[in-house]
C-alpha cells in the first residue's frame, strides 16, 4: 500500500496536478481544519470499528478516473480506506501522517521535521 508525505502532496498541488483528496474524519473536524479543495465522506468512525462497507457504500462520491489521496487524523485509519478503495480498482493512496502530518508540515514543527527524517530513512 503507498503512502505520500506531506511535502510530496504539496508538490503536487502547486504543480497543478491535483489528486482527488479525500478525507474521512468526522465532518465536524473537517470543517475545522481541511486541505484546500478535498472532500469529505465522514466514514473514519465506521472503519476504525472495522466496517469497510460504510466506505464502499459512498464510492459515488469518489471519481475513479482520478487518482486519491486519503486523509483522517494520523494516518492510520486512512490506510484501512486506502486498502478498501484499492480493492474497489481505485489508484488511492494514504497521506503520511494524516491531518497531524499536513499541520506539522505546515507549520514546519519539530515534530514533523523529526517524522520526516525517518520517511527519508526507510
Amino acid at each position: 500500500m503507498s503512502s505520500i508525505r506531506p511535502d510530496e502532496l504539496d508538490e503536487r498541488l502547486e504543480s497543478g496536478a491535483e489528486p482527488f483528496i479525500l478525507d474521512i474524519r468526522p465532518r465536524s473536524a473537517f470543517q475545522s481544519n481541511a486541505i484546500a479543495n478535498s472532500h469529505n465522506v465522514p466514514v473514519y468512525e465506521a472503519l476504525r470499528s472495522g466496517d469497510d462497507d460504510a466506505l464502499r457504500s459512498r464510492l459515488e462520491e469518489i471519481p475513479a478516473d482520478e487518482d486519491v489521496v486519503v486523509v483522517c487524523k494520523m494516518g492510520v485509519v486512512a490506510k484501512r480506506a486506502t486498502a478498501v478503495l484499492t480493492d474497489e480498482g481505485y489508484d488511492a493512496t494514504t497521506l503520511a501522517g494524516g491531518m497531524s502530518g499536513w499541520t506539522g508540515y505546515r507549520n514546519g514543527s519539530l515534530g514533523y521535521k523529526l517524522r520526516s527524517l525517518l520517511w527519508k530513512l526507510r
